[in-house]
């Protein structure tokens, strides 16, 4: 049995934790609209990661700081930063979704070629590397995951409305500002601890195809959301035990058995509706 392997157990642990929360924040992206604004802050925390590579090098006296945390850093001012241009562009809010890609790639790319370009630390970081985790790292997540998992349930009637009908919600009283600005600091921290399982280029897939797939076939909010966290820990435990067995890089592993499952759900609806 693999899972008798002490890297496949912490590499287990942290897909199932990633598994669950990625849909969990993702659908609520995916219903207002801003599925996009993941793939913008994993740009910022890619920048982050790049610049903790960069300090571990030149300063060895902070070794102990992994890049992780700079990643995380970089995402969560990055998340209020695209908070606030939405704000000041309201008519066109999708702005703010370019512009921090812009500017997360741009300075990603500075830092890597300042601490002497790519190599395999920075594609681990990339394509994701989930082999190769480690027990500080899955208990990082764990405390995120469970974070983000009680904020979530606190506010999930205030995330809800806001979803569907946030003029609706404003006038019921909801706190929207304060509300929005708490859910993108989640994506930010979701994202964070996602880019060690599926990399910084693919997080977003993670948090938006199992959606997809379930909103080909979910009747309610709750029925996606559920079908959504399903597809993704199935996505996540095949493609590592997949990643495993063909030495395939894990995180493209884990996003194509996601794509496969959309397709299966989509030749599903079809199915049913011919039926």
């Amino acid at each position: 049995m693999i899972f008798t392997f002490s890297f496949m157990q912490q590499a287990f642990i942290a897909g199932v934790i990633v598994g669950f929360l990625s849909p969990l924040v993702g659908l609520f992206l995916v219903v207002r609209r801003l599925s996009l604004i993941a793939e913008a802050l994993s740009h910022v925390n890619l920048s982050g990661i790049a610049a903790g590579l960069l300090v571990q090098k030149n300063f060895p006296a902070f070794a102990f700081l992994q890049p992780l945390y700079f990643g995380m850093f970089f995402s969560l001012v990055g998340s209020l930063f695209v908070e606030r241009i939405r704000r000041l562009y309201r008519t066109y809010q999708e702005l703010a979704i370019p512009i921090m890609l812009s500017f997360g790639m741009a300075v990603g790319v500075i830092f890597i070629s300042a601490s002497g370009g790519f190599n395999a630390d920075v594609a681990g970081y990339l394509f994701g590397n989930i082999l190769n985790i480690t027990v500080q790292e899955v208990k990082m997540i764990s405390i995120v995951g469970l974070i983000v998992l009680l904020v979530i349930v606190l506010l999930y009637k205030e995330l809800f409305a806001l979803s569907f009908d946030e003029e609706y919600a404003r006038l019921m009283g909801i706190r929207h500002h304060l509300i929005n600005g708490i859910f993108i600091l989640l994506v930010a921290l979701v994202i964070s601890i996602s880019i060690r399982v599926v990399g910084s280029l693919l997080v977003s897939a993670l948090m938006t195809i199992p959606v997809a797939s379930s909103l080909q076939i979910a009747k309610s909010f709750r029925q996606a959301l559920l079908y959504a966290i399903i597809f993704a820990e199935l996505a996540v435990m095949i493609g590592l035990i997949g990643s495993y067995y063909l030495n395939w890089a894990s995180g493209g592993t884990i996003v194509l058995v996601s794509v496969c499952i959309f397709f299966m759900t989509v030749a599903v609806r079809r199915w049913i509706f011919r039926g």
